[in-house]
């Protein structure tokens, strides 16, 4: 799976999951609907669509695209699965950060949005490329655990659970990776 891009630049540390998506928009049960109230506090004046901050990224034009690059700490806080799915519904397939809250990463990979952790200097680099460049391309090769500034061709690796990224690429959630591997089971049964 490869995730080809450009960026939108979040250069703030310590982003807490109400911040991503506040505690007054938790009451749905579906995941869809949440991408229009990411960063709502952030992104417009007294709550009203009608009046978004300019000077709030989400609200620039210059940046778009399918990865959310963050500062460190990303995803603090509490342990809101409904700060993935805001991103996820607002067209995010992955964030880049030197840093997530354990429990924000685990929930990203459990909804298809690809957490990749890169050191301090590689998201500073990146930070500073889009800001030169709002057009320049992140290239994500989840199966060679890569990213690439393909402005600079500097590359770096990232980690991901095994069993996470099986289940990534093939679009499973945890009952069809059990539901792939029946014939295994089944045959472990009968040897037990």
């Amino acid at each position: 799976m490869n995730i080809n891009s450009t960026a939108v630049p979040l250069e703030d540390e310590n982003v807490d999951t109400d911040q991503i998506i506040p505690a007054r928009f938790l009451k749905a049960t579906s995941r869809d609907g949440f991408g229009k109230n990411l960063f709502r506090d952030w992104r417009y004046n007294n709550d009203d669509e009608a009046q978004p901050k300019a000077d709030f990224v989400l609200n620039n034009p210059a940046f778009s695209g399918k990865i959310l690059v963050a500062g460190k700490n990303f995803g603090c806080g509490s342990s809101r699965e409904h700060a993935a799915w805001a991103l996820k519904d607002y067209g995010f397939d992955a964030v880049v950060s030197s840093f997530f809250a354990d429990i924000f990463k685990n929930n990203a990979l459990n909804n298809f949005l690809l957490p990749v952790q890169v050191s301090d200097e590689f998201l500073q680099q990146l930070f500073e490329t889009i800001r030169q460049n709002p057009a320049a391309e992140i290239a994500i090769d989840l199966e060679k655990q890569s990213i690439t500034n393909a402005a600079t061709g500097e590359k770096a690796f990232f980690d991901i659970n095994l069993y996470k990224k099986t289940c990534f690429i093939n679009g499973y959630d945890d009952i069809d990776y059990l539901l792939s591997i029946r014939s295994d089971i089944e045959a472990f049964e009968l040897t037990h």
